[in-house]
């Protein structure tokens, strides 16, 4: 455990039930900070039992800690300056932007000769350019106030390695990798670390919505996300998948003082199936 008491963080994409969003602001809620929670909508699985947002900020208040939860569109500005700015009427400051709000899978997924350019630009929109519009955000008010603060997204180990059919969701992953190394030398004078996470295949709702989208008659998408998720771990090294509580530590450890020193870097969370 890191002690982050004192601190407040704010976390985009937060409304899932086994989403990573979650399993951060739940971390970092142990760790002893007060936890802003974002999501497009309240709930974005209306489908399921879980409650979204609003279960979570009871889970953080639970823990002891505050929280406040908003509905916020990471690719409009207005809409991500009017959420930081509640935040801060609420708490006084923000000291850890979690930039983790990501796109689902749609008819991006297919090979780039096939590739509409609205499913393009929708999948760039909220991947990059939501990371940048909500850093910006952030780093102003962390300059603004005095300097000092953490920034942190979620990149993916498909934006340190290209594969096929992914192009859009790989060039938005990479391009969040190139972002957090500029923004890194921009904010080092003011006190402030920008670093990266890039996980493997992590188990989360948006996995099943994934092998959906595949063309596999013979399976069911039960069945194709088992089979995923198989063949996922099968190769790891260390023998299993990544879990939220993995990347959860990741991020605990890179919010800490103990990564005081430690900025613009781009860490892979993957059991081991990718190395640098």
């Amino acid at each position: 455990m890191y002690n982050l008491s004192g601190k407040v963080v704010f976390v985009t994409g937060a409304g899932g039930e086994y989403g990573i969003g979650r399993g951060i602001a739940q971390r970092l809620a142990e760790d002893g900070a007060d936890v802003v929670v974002t999501d497009l909508v309240e709930k974005p699985y209306p489908d399921a039992e879980w409650g979204g947002l609003p279960a979570l900020k009871a889970e953080i208040e639970g823990l002891g800690r505050r929280s406040l939860a908003l509905t916020c569109n990471v690719t409009d500005s207005v809409s991500v300056e009017a959420a930081m700015q509640q935040a801060v009427e609420e708490f006084g400051r923000i000291d850890i932007l979690v930039n983790n709000a990501a796109a689902r899978g749609g008819k991006d997924r297919v090979p780039v000769v096939d590739l509409e350019e609205d499913e393009w630009d929708r999948v760039m929109s909220v991947n990059l350019k939501g990371t940048f519009v909500c850093s910006r955000a952030a780093a102003r008010h962390m300059v603004e106030r005095g300097g000092g603060g953490r920034i942190i997204s979620v990149s993916s180990v498909l934006g340190l390695r290209g594969i096929a059919r992914f192009a859009a969701y790989c060039s938005s992953k990479f391009g969040i990798v190139g972002l957090t190394q500029s923004l890194a030398q921009e904010l080092a004078e003011f006190g402030i670390t920008v670093n990266a996470i890039c996980p493997s295949l992590t188990p989360t709702e948006r996995v099943g919505h994934m092998t959906n989208l595949f063309d596999n008659p013979s399976l069911q998408v039960k069945e194709a996300t088992d089979a995923l998720l198989s063949g996922a771990a099968g190769s790891t090294p260390l023998g299993r998948l990544a879990q939220t509580n993995d990347l959860a530590h990741a991020v605990s450890f890179l919010a800490s003082d103990g990564a005081d020193f430690l900025t613009g870097l781009s860490l892979p969370v993957t059991g081991g199936s990718f190395m640098r």
